[in-house]
């Protein structure tokens, strides 16, 4: 699924972020782009198995990951580019990043799914849906084969330090509340990205993260 020279290119460019090893390493760049376009488009055409929506949804395989080019307010660090690539199957909802993905990070690799980065609007109904109706994500987390499958339970990628304005900070539903997006993930090895079925090890983790995908639908 994953060629060996990708995670190459990508421990290279962490070592040498700087827009003239870039341009030194223009074909190896997109040897891996050709192989996050190639994964796109095997999560869609394998998609029947773990969402319909996903299926049903038109394939932009060349629109569906992160790019290398950081703009300055998205980085974290001094470098140009990010290091490591999201590779979205998106479940048909053409304004939100709601759906599934493969988080493809030498050393830090995993498969998720749920809302990332939402926006103010459905950030809002997110946190009134918490409030109004607090045991169904509650349950969601505490089913057994969910917790089997994500041991790490429901995550965020920006998470608040205090309460937003307006909310209960007594809330069943408290550090739900917190949370910029929900989402789950588990880690899975290079190694088993590298083998030619390692297709059939994502579909597992996304049948299971299925649940929180329809949380949002």
């Amino acid at each position: 699924m994953i060629e060996p020279e990708t995670f190459t290119f990508l421990t290279d460019l962490a070592a040498n972020n700087r827009k003239i090893w870039m341009d030194e390493n223009r074909e190896d760049r997109d040897d891996a782009l050709r192989n996050f376009t190639g994964i796109a488009s095997t999560l869609h055409d394998y998609a029947d198995r773990f969402n319909h929506n996903v299926a049903a949804a038109k394939s932009k395989p060349k629109q569906s990951y992160t790019k290398f080019f950081q703009e300055a307010r998205d980085r974290s660090g001094p470098g140009l580019y990010r290091t490591d690539i999201d590779v979205f199957a998106n479940a048909g909802n053409p304004f939100e990043e709601v759906g599934y993905y493969l988080h493809i990070e030498p050393g830090n690799c995993y498969a998720g799914a749920g809302l990332s980065r939402p926006s103010k609007e459905t950030l809002a109904r997110m946190r009134s849906r918490l409030m109004d109706d607090p045991q169904e994500i509650i349950a969601l987390e505490n089913d057994t084969d969910f917790k089997t499958a994500f041991p790490e339970g429901i995550t965020t990628r920006k998470a608040l330090n205090v309460v937003p304005d307006g909310f209960d900070v007594t809330a069943p539903t408290l550090k739900y509340l917190k949370m910029v997006g929900l989402e789950c993930r588990a880690h899975v090895t290079e190694e088993e990205l590298l083998d030619d079925d390692a297709i059939y090890k994502i579909i597992e983790i996304f049948r299971s993260a299925s649940p929180l995908v329809r949380y949002f639908e």
